[in-house]
């Protein structure tokens, strides 16, 4: 079976940019030759540098006429390569793609422009949805004037494609953060539980995030801190965390406003309800997340007393 790589998309939507950096890549240093069909010309071309140097032959294909099994199969026995990468051409159908029998797809890859696509959602969306219904990836770029609409973007393509990884990438690569759909707990809930991953999952997203949580009400167990300055009537609710070794620790906690806070000691276990505002703390040196307590009961220390990141 000859392995073949399918990178789909609009024009200028990435495509040459993400096979030139794939290219480039040690990892992609193999033995054998790559013929990469290219079924459109964008802007960007290849550097017949780069080419060279990944042993990778380029051959155009104009028309959608033009790209039949036989050719595909003309082209095979000209270059003798080992894998295929082909650039498809956005504005042929996918589905209509024919291949010769012993090409198999390994992977099937969709690059958006996060820019545009909310018009090719509205106006092509039978031929976005082609592209995408198979891919196991889908890679949405240049998403750094429409952070606020990545939920919207993810499930849209989510209804067509539920299994598919879906990558968003800006200006300095790709996007950390948490889309709330991916939340390990339902933000709608009353009162939100917090087990160990909730916990550093809320963390770290209450940090980047804390319009999502202002006035939500949480259940957590957690360790009680009472930093020097930090008042008789609040304390810092944590967990400790393992980010990568043992020895990278950390203590996770947000102030807590607690009428009866004098009455913990350091390192007690407590059961917290509290609800969530944004306010100034001077630890902060600004604005952020400030829990007030509805109750604190003493509690047993959890069976995994860390919690990690890894």
């Amino acid at each position: 079976m000859k392995p073949v790589y399918a990178i789909n998309g609009f024009l200028e939507s990435g495509k040459t940019e993400f096979i030139t950096f794939t290219l480039g890549q040690q990892y992609f240093q193999i033995r054998g030759k790559t013929l990469l069909i290219v079924c459109e010309e964008g802007e960007n071309e290849y550097d017949p540098d780069l080419l060279r140097r990944s042993n990778t032959v380029m051959e155009l294909i104009e028309s959608e006429a033009e790209f039949t099994p036989a050719k595909m199969l003309e082209l095979e026995k000209k270059h003798k390569p080992e894998r295929i990468i082909i650039e498809y051409n956005g504005m042929w159908n996918y589905k209509n793609m024919s291949l010769p029998w012993h090409w198999k797809i390994e992977q099937q890859i969709t690059i958006i422009d996060g820019s545009t696509f909310p018009m090719y959602y509205t106006n092509m969306r039978s031929l976005l949805a082609e592209m995408i219904r198979k891919s196991e990836m889908i890679i949405i770029n240049r998403c750094d004037n429409v952070r606020d609409q990545l939920n919207s973007y993810k499930r849209n393509i989510k209804a067509v494609n539920a299994s598919a990884d879906v990558i968003f990438e800006d200006a300095n690569g790709e996007i950390d953060e948490i889309l709330e759909e991916d939340l390990p707990y339902d933000l709608q809930q009353e009162t939100i539980p917090l087990d160990n991953q909730g916990y550093g999952i809320w963390y770290l997203d209450c940090m980047d995030h804390p319009e999502r949580y202002k006035g939500k009400k949480l259940e957590f167990v957690a360790m009680v801190a009472k930093p020097d300055g930090v008042g008789a009537d609040r304390f810092v609710p944590g967990r400790m965390a393992m980010t990568c070794c043992a020895e990278d620790m950390a203590f996770l906690g947000y102030i807590c406003e607690y009428k009866d806070a004098a009455s913990l000691r350091e390192r007690d276990w407590v059961k917290v309800t509290a609800t969530v505002s944004k306010e100034y703390w001077k630890d902060y040196n600004g604005e952020g997340p400030v829990l007030h307590a509805v109750s604190v009961e003493k509690a047993k220390a959890p069976k995994e007393e860390v919690i990690s990141f890894s």
